[in-house]
């Protein structure tokens, strides 16, 4: 089955329209609160697509993702024990609550950072920042810097790659693809 292939080929089509850097700046502000597909999925073939303008896609993914994880924190601050935490529980996400808490009492901001780096989901931390109280500029310095550095990783490989990344990571997707269900399915399993 080449369903990788088929939404990356969908994913470099939809990169070409001229809408596309208001989609991804939609697209990143709303993974940062509560959308589940990661950024680079819309980032990664715009940049292949138009290397000139990477690095402004990349600001863009970057700015619009923090204005999410502010959107999540103050959601965490203001509504988490009324709305939010009421709605993990229900779906069965305690555990993953729990564990982002008591990461954030052994690492402070730094869960934040590593969050907004990594392929941790980024909107669990900027919402359990909010509710912790964690200091507002502290966040938001970890925030840019994390999902800066992400983003423009992102943008750089695609650029300085060029053509070959693309034909590289064409021939690729299908392993990558499932690589990545099996990782996230491993790492659910063993925060479980």
């Amino acid at each position: 089955m080449k369903i990788f292939s088929y939404f990356y080929d969908k994913a470099l089509i939809w990169a070409a329209n001229k809408n596309a850097p208001t989609l991804l700046a939609i697209m990143s502000f709303a993974e940062s609160v509560i959308f589940p597909i990661p950024v680079d999925v819309m980032l990664a073939p715009m940049a292949l697509a138009k290397p000139k303008r990477a690095w402004n896609y990349a600001m863009i993914a970057t700015i619009a993702s923090v204005s999410g994880g502010i959107l999540g924190y103050f959601l965490g601050w203001y509504a988490f024990e009324g709305f939010i935490q009421p709605w993990i529980s229900e779906l069965g996400y305690q555990h993953r609550l729990d564990t982002a808490i008591s990461w954030f009492s052994e690492y402070g901001v730094w869960v934040v950072f590593l969050a907004g780096f990594s392929p941790i989901p980024y909107k669990v931390f900027t919402i359990s920042a909010g509710s912790l109280q964690l200091a507002i500029i502290p966040f938001i310095i970890a925030s840019f810097v994390g999902r800066a550095m992400r983003f423009y990783l992102v943008a750089g490989l695609m650029y300085w790659g060029g053509e070959a990344m693309q034909n590289k990571l064409r021939q690729h997707i299908e392993f990558l693809g499932w690589a990545t269900v099996a990782l996230a399915i491993g790492l659910y399993l063993y925060l479980r």
